[in-house]
């Protein structure tokens, strides 16, 4: 496949990311891909940290969801690696799917030393396609003899598949009076339908907390966050979401409580970081040249809300509209109607960027076609839909569907 242009809704760099007390990695290619360029990424965490996550809902997950989610369940959370390779999924590749799972954290833990039981392992990349596990062992001893706490670029590089640029994201909060990094990357452009969590993300902080308390911001989170965004509609069998807090340098013991009011700073970061990765994959959507946030306001609950969302964001008729430039408000109407969620018709309003096109079931008085033609010329694209009926809200992020989504995954294996 060729390589693709960097999205033009890209930012502008990659961004500086601070490292993370009791956390190093490294990447290479060790020729999982077909293409020369890195496909590999090893993380080993310092003795005491602790790790979260959250994983597709997928009734087909791939062999190292399967390894990863019972790491956390029986090892406490304690883990000192994380494997990850590109290129392959090792997804629907049945018993040897899963033996090279083993055998790929058993290489990871000699390397380490460690057991296999405290390395988690994500895959991304085709589905089907046995994964030769013998391609783990010398790359891991290199990455390991040559790690850092500062290669979140080549670590970012080295997980993505049909990404066109690498996504990083840092912020520094301030707990018990010092500050603590949160620093993440992740990766993602098609097939991208959060359902539990999202493509894949890796979040790491200093910070001092047990695993319940770190489950649950992550769970809390993902929900605002990774489970917000959809490209195409299609969850993938391999979405993966891993926090881990090594808790280097903290003067405290570890909080367990995800309420204490001393988190209070660290989970507003937390969150700001999660949803600016959660972004930057909606604005690397295969394929898209716009940004679309949908806000749905006047429903029944904020679990109705975020349905009704993601009915209007999943649309094609709606994302085939917005590539368009076509302001063509009927197909929002048709798309909340469908959601099945509780919606007035008559009481239903709609705003397209900030302009008034629709209330009391009818197109506004004032509406001005041409001026919400200019607004879905720009980039950033800006839905409100009021459906009348509760104060339940949500924001959901979305692209268009464009013909380059087609080609990038026409020509996908080849």
């Amino acid at each position: 496949m060729a390589e693709s242009k960097i999205s033009p809704l890209a930012p502008e760099g990659f961004p500086a990311l601070q490292p993370v007390a009791g956390l190093e990695m490294g990447a290479m290619y060790a020729g999982f891909r077909k293409r020369e360029r890195p496909d590999l990424l090893m993380a080993v965490f310092a003795e005491g940290s602790v790790a979260a996550g959250v994983f597709t809902r997928s009734k087909a997950p791939a062999a190292p969801v399967d390894w990863s989610r019972k790491v956390l369940e029986t090892s406490g959370g304690k883990v000192r690696a994380l494997v990850v390779n590109a290129g392959n999924a090792n997804a629907f590749t049945g018993e040897r799917g899963m033996k090279a799972a083993v055998k790929s954290a058993a290489v990871a833990a000699k390397t380490v030393g460690c057991t296999p039981e405290e390395v988690l392992l994500c895959s991304t990349g085709v589905i089907g396609v046995p994964l030769n596990a013998d391609l783990f062992e010398k790359p891991l001893e290199r990455i390991h003899a040559g790690m850092s706490g500062a290669m979140w670029r080549e670590a970012a590089g080295a997980i993505m598949t049909t990404d066109t640029y690498p996504k990083g994201s840092c912020k520094v909060a301030t707990l018990e009076g010092r500050p603590v990094v949160i620093s993440g990357i992740a990766k993602g452009s098609g097939m991208i339908a959060p359902d539990m969590a999202t493509m894949l993300g890796f979040i790491f902080t200093n910070a001092a907390l047990t695993q319940g308390c770190l489950q649950a911001i992550l769970t809390d989170a993902t929900n605002r966050s990774f489970n917000s965004i959809t490209v195409d509609g299609d969850t993938s069998t391999n979405d993966t979401c891993v926090a881990v807090a090594t808790g280097v340098g903290a003067t405290y013991d570890p909080i367990d409580n995800p309420d204490d009011p001393r988190l209070q700073d660290f989970r507003t970061k937390f969150d700001e970081l999660m949803i600016d990765l959660a972004q930057q994959i909606v604005r690397d959507g295969e394929g898209a040249t716009k940004f679309v946030t949908v806000t749905i306001e006047g429903a029944e609950t904020d679990e109705a809300a975020h349905t009704i969302g993601l009915s209007v964001a999943n649309s094609p008729l709606v994302k085939t509209a917005i590539a368009g430039e076509d302001p063509n408000w009927g197909r929002l109407v048709a798309a909340v109607g469908k959601a099945g969620e509780a919606a007035d018709r008559d009481s239903l309003q709609i705003w397209i960027g900030g302009q008034h096109v629709a209330h009391k079931g009818a197109v506004h008085p004032r509406y001005s076609e041409p001026e919400a033609a200019t607004h879905m010329k720009g980039q950033d694209i800006d839905i409100r839909i009021d459906v009348g009926v509760g104060n339940g809200n949500a924001t959901v992020w979305t692209c268009d569907l464009t013909y380059d989504y087609i080609r990038i995954n026409a020509d996908y294996r080849s």
